[in-house]
């Protein structure tokens, strides 16, 4: 389970005693790379199947996602499940360590709703997430 720190706390660790690699930065190293966010983010919606995450997001071709998706399982983000059937079916799903990046888009998501409406919302207006989330 991920602890719960406040944000100076966690900026303030890299370059403590014993610290290899400042965590901000790690993280980034696992979702950083373009499109891996939109696919953690449609794996929490549960799109778990190789053509559904190509169909839904914009600009990803199926040779981008099937690097992704290795790289994701490699990092211990996502499992694959192979049903043995005729034609053969995939499953992509998140893990335990997939899952709890959740937190992290809905700051990402409530971030942008409040701070970027304009690129947001139609209107403009800037909302909080619960706000979107209630409508």
């Amino acid at each position: 389970m991920v602890s719960k720190l406040r944000t100076e706390d966690a900026i303030m660790m890299y370059g403590m005693k014993g610290m290899k690699r400042c965590p901000v930065d790690n993280t980034f190293k696992l979702i950083g790379k373009k499109f891996t966010v939109h696919i953690i983010r449609n794996m929490l919606n549960n799109q778990t199947r190789f053509n559904q995450l190509v169909e839904s997001i914009e600009g990803i071709n199926p040779k981008t996602l099937s690097i992704r998706l290795k790289e994701m399982k490699k990092n211990g983000l996502i499992d694959r499940k192979i049903y043995h059937e005729t034609p053969i079916k995939i499953d992509y799903c998140l893990t335990e360590k997939g899952k709890a990046l959740k937190s992290i888009l809905d700051q990402m998501a409530a971030f942008s709703v409040q701070y970027c409406s304009k690129d947001v919302f139609e209107d403009g207006k800037p909302r909080t997430l619960r706000q979107v989330v209630q409508q």
